[in-house]
């Protein structure tokens, strides 16, 4: 079953590479979506995919990249509500 999950990450997560990690992990596991920095300091994605791929993505986000250090992350459910991406971006 393919869902739909909002994710708003909190802690050393912006000039470390995340963005560039999350996009490679999303290909790797075949996610579509997007992710952007916010000027809170926090980076936000929509990930899209398989329940499985989704979770691992979580799992390896929770972790990032060697020089980030994720304290929270926020997860908002949006399986019913949302829009279908092709592909995963980054959003400026």
């Amino acid at each position: 079953m393919r869902i739909s999950k909002f994710l708003k990450i909190h802690g050393r997560v912006q000039g470390v590479g995340f963005r560039y990690f999350t996009v490679q992990q999303a290909k790797d596991l075949g996610i579509t979506g997007w992710v952007a920095n916010m000027k809170d300091g926090t980076v936000e994605t929509l990930l899209q995919g398989e329940e499985k791929m989704v979770r691992e993505m979580t799992g390896r986000l929770k972790k990032g990249p060697i020089a980030a250090k994720v304290k929270e992350i926020e997860e908002i459910d949006l399986t019913e509500r949302s829009v279908n991406y092709h592909e995963f971006t980054v959003r400026r």
